[in-house]
């Protein structure tokens, strides 16, 4: 008999997320196989439940955040890639490598679609998943699977736009939102060196976004966000991960001459921005799409050496349906992350 494993898989958009029975995959040329020890449940899951990204087929198991063991490896797969690594799988799976933007480096804007994990191929909400070794980076043996995950996206996502954001150790940063990625970013500021501000409405996340290392805490509800930022200096950047649109306009008054806007929350609501404030202090609104795995290897490193940790509540795999739930609620503190 074909040995079995668990898959937590959508067979139509909106579907439920249903636990089956599935033959254990082989990886074909290059490609990895990996035992998957724990897959985070993120937000961009959505769009593989409710079937909004163009193309995605049915059935398939979403996730993401994978972190794992390599257990077989395909024809043509780089020496460096061995049976019994310890592996992460990202968003960001694989780029055709020749159209003009990948020619460039610029591998997230690959224009003959860039592969995505759990989207153009099965996730990590099963047992094991297959990987192109593109996808494939390095764990650090100090980072548990279930700390690791989260850091695969959310980790990955704030910490590659800090690094990005033209800040330098002593500028004021801010970080809009404490959420899943907020509470992530605020630890990789206050690590990189940076005066760490962070904005969240109400008084009940200070004390959290203190303890991860804000030297600032921005009621957004008692008081304009941008005001206080410009009565701190001005920021050199603010990362935005809230889902609001309005939100992140907001707080765009706050941005030093020079400043950026980092948009990483998917809102749909759009960003009303003063084109006066952006021309009068060269000011800039950019979004931030995650990175590849080499920049998921760097996020794990960065995390294992500066001790920067996620939040998460933990579900086994049979509870994958309540899980997925408990992370679209938005009441997760403040990752969901998956066990095998």
């Amino acid at each position: 008999a074909m040995p079995t494993m668990r898959a937590a898989q959508v067979s139509r958009p909106r579907g439920p997320i249903e636990l089956v029975e599935r033959p254990v995959p082989e990886p074909g040329p290059g490609q990895v196989r990996i035992k998957v020890g724990a897959c985070g449940i993120c937000h961009s899951d959505m769009l593989t439940r409710d079937g909004l990204w163009p193309g995605v087929e049915f059935p398939r198991v979403p996730g993401h955040e994978v972190i794992g063991t390599i257990d077989a490896v395909g024809k043509g797969v780089p020496t460096r890639w061995a049976a019994g690594q310890r592996v992460g799988v990202g968003w960001h799976a694989g780029h055709c490598g020749y159209c003009d933007s990948c020619r460039r480096g610029d591998y997230f804007a690959c224009q003959t679609g860039i592969q995505v994990t759990g989207i153009s191929f099965d996730g990590g909400y099963a047992d094991y998943m297959i990987a192109p070794a593109t996808a494939v980076a390095r764990v650090p043996e100090e980072l548990s699977a279930i700390d690791a995950a989260p850091l695969m996206c959310a980790g990955l996502t704030t910490y590659n736009a800090l690094r990005n954001s033209g800040a330098r150790p002593g500028d004021l940063v801010a970080i809009l939102g404490i959420g899943g990625l907020g509470h992530l970013g605020v630890q990789y500021a206050a690590r990189m060196g940076f005066r760490t501000a962070a904005i969240a409405r109400g008084r009940d996340k200070e004390p959290l976004a203190r303890q991860l290392g804000a030297v600032h805490y921005i009621d957004s509800q008692s008081s304009d966000p941008a005001a206080e930022l410009a009565r701190l200096g001005g920021a050199s950047a603010i990362i935005a991960t809230v889902t609001s649109g309005p939100a992140m306009a907001a707080a765009l008054g706050g941005l030093a001459p020079r400043g950026r806007l980092l948009v990483l929350g998917a809102a749909e609501e759009a960003i009303a921005v003063s084109p006066l404030a952006l021309i009068m202090g060269r000011r800039a609104v950019e979004g931030w799409y995650s990175g590849t795995s080499i920049d998921a290897e760097d996020t794990l490193a960065f995390s294992a050496q500066c001790r920067v940790r996620s939040m998460n509540e933990t579900y086994p795999l049979d509870r994958v349906a309540e899980a997925y739930d408990r992370m679209m609620s938005g009441a997760a503190r403040f990752r969901v992350v998956l066990t095998m």
